[in-house]
């Protein structure tokens, strides 16, 4: 399915301990670059998340833009040290009983010896951060394929009225090419006649000079590749994916046979129709650097 370079997708996520948004958004390029903007924290997961993208991206500058809130940040948890509380608290009676003093004590008192209460943050669980993550990514993702496709399938129809409208301007350079021949050759009697008037004139050499220019005209190798070459990129236009490259190098072959067939007209109207031609192909050639 043909898929257009320009496109956009988002996602958005939230659970009660995170929440995060995708944004992605591309352009045409030559090849693959992918720009991220993401929080340090995600960082760790930086090459994970490209290995991901390259299931949906092969060609195009896109800019893939990440925010992430984690609920869970500045939650600590108060840890309480059992034994070592016990231990103090024997000690301390301990103490009482050897030195004949009180020796007892509350438990807020207890509780300001150094360790008995401990603060730690919480621990983060990578693979669970990581699903959450991978989903975001993979939703907008596809969101941002549907619009790859969508705009693909409004550039294949166009290039195909293009390439249509090619063939037609083919069949006229076809049709004048053999008038063009005849003309000439009218023209040739009539000159020839004018200047030696009712003097039997050469055959021989006239046909020579109408088969040369014959020659010199013919554009029937150049009309037959380049209709190939429309028929070629029309069916690759029908293939899966990834198919920009091999459109842009048809197009230039197009091209070439288009300037060819210019450089030998001495026809008004064909250079005209060949003029037109080379016009439509640029214009190919432009829309075909939009496709992936």
């Amino acid at each position: 399915m043909l898929k257009s370079m320009t496109g956009f997708g988002r996602f958005e996520s939230e659970t009660p301990e995170r929440k995060i948004s995708v944004e992605m958004k591309a352009v045409n390029h030559r090849y693959c670059e992918i720009s991220l903007k993401m929080p340090k924290k995600l960082n760790f997961f930086e090459s994970a998340i490209r290995n991901l993208l390259k299931n949906y991206i092969s060609r195009g500058k896109v800019d893939i833009f990440i925010m992430y809130e984690d609920f869970t940040e500045g939650k600590e948890l108060v840890k309480y040290n059992e034994d070592l509380a016990k231990s103090y608290f024997d000690l301390i009676k301990k103490m009482g009983s050897q030195f004949e003093i009180d020796g007892n004590i509350s438990a807020s008192q207890l509780a300001r010896f150094p360790d008995v209460f401990t603060i730690e943050e919480q621990q983060i669980d990578e693979n669970e951060m990581w699903s959450f993550i991978e989903n975001a990514i993979k939703n907008a993702a596809e969101n941002f394929v549907k619009t790859r496709i969508a705009e693909g399938e409004h550039l294949k129809n166009d290039l195909i009225g293009k390439l249509d409208g090619m063939i037609s301007m083919i069949d006229f350079i076809e049709e004048r090419s053999p008038q063009v021949v005849d003309e000439y050759r009218n023209r040739l009697y009539a000159k020839v006649e004018e200047l030696l008037g009712n003097t039997n004139m050469d055959q021989g050499i006239l046909a020579t000079e109408i088969t040369v220019f014959a020659d010199k005209i013919c554009v029937d190798e150049e009309t037959v590749r380049l209709r190939a070459h429309i028929n070629n990129m029309k069916n690759t236009l029908n293939e899966a994916e990834n198919v920009g490259r091999k459109l842009d190098f048809i197009a230039q072959e197009m091209n070439r046979e288009a300037n060819t067939i210019l450089s030998k007209s001495s026809d008004l109207d064909i250079t005209n129709t060949a003029i037109n031609l080379k016009t439509d192909i640029e214009k190919v050639r432009e829309q075909i650097q939009n496709i992936e």
